[in-house]
């Protein structure tokens, strides 16, 4: 969106009725205590999912701050894209830093993974809070990049649902050291723009060789980066960026496609 120099907030589309939008959560008392925003203040409200308002706000109250929709603003088209981020749960605040840029370059989603190698082991709850968190990093991230959207943070999962939950037309890519022949910038030039991309990335000790293998007997195309070994929280960046560069909204050869925006139908 372009022209509005108004604080950004993102809201569930349950809770925008036009021409009302009720704001709930931690950005009431950002709003009213921090920000100390009163009747007639102007706010931009997203739903996450790409719409965007100008509103104004009518009755900043202690549970919810009450606004009135002025008008739907243009938005920025989405990344001709859908990437899929599986990154290996690491260890410590790296997934913190991984879910930011990620979101920052233009990753549609995260899965965490868990694979073999994975040193990260939290029970259901303590990985429910941990995705809870994740997914406040992105909405931060997309709000400080001034993305119409977030992207989803998803629970947990096994390589083995991963790789049977793979969209059958999609492109999927494994960075791994131990891959002498497959360059990914070879594989980016042979597929077609538009599909969707799933990027898996191993955890601190990458993947062992039998997940590999199994994910190759999946489709899953194994790909070199190049002669350095990059960390895993290198590893997926470095993909992304490529990746959109060539496809995307990085200043690829689709960027021209993108120029303008729009306004979704029937509003």
């Amino acid at each position: 969106m372009r022209g509005i120099n108004a604080r950004r907030f993102f809201v569930d589309p349950a809770f925008i009725d036009d021409p009302l939008i009720r704001i709930t959560g931690p950005d009431v008392n950002h709003i009213t205590r921090v920000l100390r925003l009163g009747p007639g203040s102007t706010v931009v409200v997203l739903d996450g999912r790409g719409r965007s308002y100008e509103a104004e706000i009518q009755n900043p109250g202690k549970e919810e701050v009450l606004c009135r929709i002025k008008k739907e603003l243009l938005t920025v088209p989405a990344c001709p894209v859908k990437l899929t981020l599986a990154q290996g749960v690491t260890k410590g605040d790296k997934m913190n830093m991984i879910i930011q840029k990620g979101t920052e370059l233009g990753a549609s989603r995260f899965i965490p993974l868990i694979c073999r190698r994975t040193v990260v082991k939290l029970d259901a709850g303590r990985m429910d809070k941990k995705i809870r968190r994740w997914q406040r990093i992105a909405m931060e991230a997309a709000k400080q990049c001034r993305r119409p959207d977030v992207p989803e943070v998803t629970e947990a999962m096994g390589l083995d649902r991963l790789l049977a939950s793979l969209p059958r037309q999609c492109v999927a890519l494994m960075p791994w050291e131990e891959e002498r022949h497959v360059l990914l910038k070879d594989v980016l030039r042979k597929s077609h723009t538009g599909e969707e991309v799933y990027v898996l990335i191993g955890p601190e000790g990458g993947f062992a060789a039998s997940e590999v293998e199994q994910a190759q007997a999946c489709g899953v195309k194994s790909v070199t980066l190049g002669p350095r070994i990059l960390r895993t929280e290198t590893a997926g960046m470095a993909v992304l960026t490529m990746v959109l560069s060539s496809w995307g909204d990085l200043g690829g050869e689709n960027s021209d496609k993108k120029k303008g925006g729009h306004i979704h139908p029937g509003v």
